[in-house]
């Protein structure tokens, strides 16, 4: 069985952040988020990194981070698009916005066939994660239904600076994930945490909640899964909500676990999450990011022995 591959989801707008925030730098080494997940897993084990962009950004992409890593690890491109529908369905002219984080992995469908990671390009996972989520693909012999998810603390993966959208999870005696349940606005309050359905009305939630981040571990089959459930979608659901609905990578994982064809392993990771959300959650990262590079985590240059 070949090594497992890292799949980056890096095609979104970035909208809250106000940019490509993708590429943008995090540290005085000009070192990006993007940079220390790849660094990590390539130490993990993983021999191949699979961006997922817009086609119209891969200069962009290429001279800011895949020109960089490729002289580490082996680098491929997908590219997320509208047009990227199901066979003779209509498209929709109005759509301007991806159609959400299922579809974007759907779109490696033809270049992965072993077991993969995905994980979002503008989140901090931290070195054990990779690590974790490399030892069980390794151990799965690529069997189908065989998956895995990194699950964070909630009150870890919080920002002070707006709403988040997090996968809150139910783990079995087992250590499997039962249950995942989109929550697309997180706040923090001064109470704890706390999510809405309908813009006006808040619902108190433990900010000890088992939390995905999208790092998720699959084997090859789940792209047919992937495939099928957003052909569903565009044709079903889409409709209903022609320029916001999307199809979210988690709406197809807990699909399948209900219906019995497929196991998800809940592994756990001691690193605390971080991300980037929203402009001013950047100094927060580079304190952190400047932190780990002190304590020995990372080299003061990434890359370099």
């Amino acid at each position: 069985m070949d090594r497992p591959v890292l799949v980056i989801m890096a095609a979104g707008m970035g909208s809250r952040y106000g940019g490509l925030k993708q590429i943008d730098t995090v540290d005085d080494e000009n070192d990006k988020i993007i940079d220390f997940s790849i660094f990590d897993a390539a130490r993990a084990g993983f021999g191949k990194v699979i961006f997922i962009i817009k086609r119209e950004n891969l200069e962009l992409f290429k001279v800011a981070v895949g020109d960089a890593v490729s002289e580490h690890i082996e680098v491929e491109y997908a590219f997320q698009e509208l047009t990227d529908i199901p066979e003779g369905a209509k498209l929709y002219p109005e759509r301007t916005k991806p159609y959400g984080t299922a579809h974007a992995v759907r779109s490696v469908r033809n270049i992965v066939n072993g077991p993969f990671a995905v994980i979002n390009a503008d989140d901090f996972y931290g070195c054990e994660a990779f690590r974790v989520i490399y030892d069980y693909l390794a151990s799965t012999e690529n069997k189908s239904g065989k998956y895995c998810m990194v699950g964070y603390r909630l009150g870890n993966t919080l920002t002070d600076n707006g709403s988040v959208s997090r996968g809150i999870c139910t783990v079995d005696s087992d250590g499997n994930l039962s249950d995942i349940t989109e929550r697309t606005k997180i706040i923090k309050t001064a109470e704890g945490a706390a999510y809405t359905e309908n813009g006006t009305d808040y619902i108190p939630i433990s900010e000890d909640s088992v939390t995905s981040m999208n790092m998720w571990g699959f084997t090859g089959d789940f792209l047919k899964e992937t495939d099928r459930a957003f052909c569903e979608f565009y044709r079903n659901e889409l409709p209903k909500n022609i320029e916001k609905a999307e199809c979210y990578l988690p709406f197809v994982v807990d699909e399948m676990i209900k219906s019995g064809r497929a196991e998800v392993k809940v592994l756990s990771s001691s690193d605390r999450w971080f991300g980037v959300t929203y402009k001013e959650d950047k100094e927060y990262v580079r304190e952190r990011i400047s932190g780990l590079k002190k304590e020995g985590v990372y080299p003061l240059r990434l890359w370099e022995s």
